[in-house]
């Protein structure tokens, strides 16, 4: 079975033949033998840019800098790439990163030149790729041999027969010069022709071998041509041993990762602990080396631990420009370690800090889970009756001098301290109705008697605000309520007065409308229409034309009753 390194020597041999999907075979089986040698997928990129396949040659490029980011030729690669792509402003962008790490570096200088122009070209309005294409489909057009001949670069590769018969394919049908781009001769004499040699330098000097010499020299040169010479892909020799070096850790590092990664899961957290401390020692410029850490010491209970190190692991990611997500995900850490601790704040703070980095769905739902915790923690800790019972007389006085907005303010304070207490719900009802705030005092009223459904004053208060509203059929029900709860009829006299006033506010309405009036108005209504509707109210109604009597039966029935008060209230039945 052939090593990594037989294997890389065999893809170098292809590429410098012009084999590239040979070359780009041999590498990828290197590559599953040893994928975290990054001098393979930057020899792989390189085949994929002679190809065209710029899309797979980016990916191999970005996965050269992972590997080894301080290595200039990685981003030469990205940036050939990303030109091929026609991708101008990323490719500028990359050649400019590359060269902070080796700011001497002739080709990194030469593919910034070359990205820039073409991006002020483009800016320009250039024609872009339809004249390229265009170009290209005309550049075997003419006396092309007398061209390649004239140019040193190319000169040679007419000495070989089977070169100049592509050549007049080409010339004879312009499609045919697809079959011939696996021979960088081809490639290469196209963009000479095409007067692009320039920025063909780049393209295949620099990141594309030139093609073999050819075997034998054309003997009707008066002066000999100079040889092409092809690029050496890299070997492992080409990297510096401080690069070397670098590629070894981070495999070790690799390696201590997936041992703790698995000794996590098998909850056997020391282990874990001892393999990350190693993959650290390789390579202490990973986050996720250290959030995994974290990641422990939280399994383990140990909530500090696993702050200061999700803290080391935001520096190292701010540091080498991590992910955000990594950024997120340890602030995230942190924030749930506070909350283990029970310091809602600063669990809250990282949470937040956490949302603006990466918002993560699950950091968004422990967010809005603490908030609510928190408020309700303080509401509790406000609690206090002795102090409440004060606010509410406070609120009594100034209700008696007609102070209704601070008689307001006072009940409000009474029922954050005691929210329990029926009366500061009544009372604040009272305040709201005189200050024509009705919706409000109805629900402060029907808040009070779900605390204690017997509290009369609440039942007399929300039909008086209802009175207000002209809703003068709920306004009735109320009063049955408060009847109902009456036992010792204490409020009875106001009871009767404000049921009084709702059917004499009834019968005045009523007596403004005919019942013709009353009917068509009922059906706009859908409160009305639904009673109407109702089989057994319409048997009532029945009932009652030729037996007034029988309402008397009926009204014993809660729910008719109410219904029935709906109709009187609407003028679609009339008493007395």
């Amino acid at each position: 079975m052939s090593t990594a390194n037989e294997l890389k020597a065999k893809g170098n041999e292809a590429f410098a033949a012009g084999n590239h999907t040979a070359a780009i075979d041999f590498f990828s089986q290197a590559i599953e033998l040893d994928p975290t040698n990054h001098v393979l997928y930057s020899n792989r990129s390189a085949s994929q840019s002679s190809l065209k396949k710029y899309t797979e040659a980016l990916a191999d490029a970005e996965k050269t800098v992972e590997l080894m980011p301080a290595w200039a030729k990685g981003y030469s690669r990205k940036g050939a790439a990303l030109f091929g792509l026609q991708e101008y402003a990323m490719a500028v962008a990359t050649y400019q990163d590359g060269l902070k790490h080796d700011p001497e570096s002739a080709l990194l200088k030469k593919g910034l030149s070359d990205a820039e122009a073409a991006l002020e070209h483009e800016k320009d309005g250039g024609a872009g790729y339809d004249d390229f294409a265009s170009k290209m489909s005309n550049a075997f057009q003419g006396d092309v041999l007398a061209k390649i001949m004239a140019n040193p670069k190319t000169a040679p590769y007419l000495a070989d027969p089977e070169f100049v018969r592509k050549v007049k394919d080409i010339q004879a049908n312009p499609e045919n010069m697809s079959k011939y781009m696996d021979d960088q001769r081809i490639t290469v004499a196209m963009f000479t022709l095409m007067g692009m040699g320039d920025v063909f330098a780049k393209g295949a000097d620099d990141f594309m071998n030139d093609a073999a010499e050819p075997k034998t020299q054309s003997t009707t040169q008066s002066k000999p041509a100079p040889k092409a010479e092809p690029e050496v892909m890299e070997t492992e020799e080409d990297a510096s041993e401080e690069d070397k070096e670098a590629a070894t850790k981070k495999a070790q590092a690799a390696e201590a990762k997936e041992k703790g990664n698995a000794a996590y899961k098998a909850r056997q957290f020391d282990e874990a602990l001892v393999q990350y401390d190693n993959a650290i020692e390789f390579d202490s410029t990973d986050i996720t080396l250290w959030n995994n850490k974290a990641a422990v010491y939280f399994e383990m209970g140990k909530y500090d631990e696993c702050i200061e190190t999700a803290q080391q692991a935001i520096e190292v990611g701010r540091e080498y420009r991590a992910d955000y997500k990594h950024i997120a995900k340890a602030m995230g850490r942190i924030g749930t370690a506070y909350s283990k601790k029970d310091n809602l704040d600063k669990a809250i703070e990282f949470y937040n800090r956490s949302l603006t980095e990466h918002r993560a769905a699950d950091v968004l739902t422990k967010l809005r889970a603490l908030e609510k915790l928190r408020k309700q923690r303080e509401e509790d800790e406000y609690l206090d009756d002795e102090k409440g019972n004060a606010a509410r007389e406070r609120g009594n006085e100034l209700f008696k001098a007609a102070k209704y907005a601070e008689a307001q303010a006072e009940y409000s304070e009474a029922i954050k301290r005691s929210p329990k207490d029926p009366r500061n719900y009544a009372n604040r009802a009272a305040c709201l109705t005189k200050l024509i705030a009705l919706p409000d005092a109805i629900k402060d009223c029907d808040k009070c008697v779900s605390l204690d459904p017997t509290y009369v004053k609440a039942y007399t208060r929300k039909a008086n605000a209802l009175f207000l509203m002209r809703e003068y059929a709920e306004a009735l029900d109320a009063v049955e309520e408060a009847k109902l709860h009456d036992k010792d009829k204490k409020n009875s006299a106001e009871i009767d007065q404000t049921e009084y006033k709702c059917y004499s506010a009834i019968t005045e309405q009523n007596s403004r409308q005919t019942p013709e009036q009353a009917i068509a108005r009922a059906q706009a209504n859908p409160k009305i229409a639904a009673v109407l509707a109702n089989p057994i109210m319409q048997n009532i109604l029945q009932q009652m034309q030729s037996d007034p009597r029988a309402a008397r039966e009926h009204l014993k029935n809660p729910a008719i009753a109410s219904n029935l008060r709906k109709l009187i209230a609407a003028g679609i039945v009339r008493m007395g």
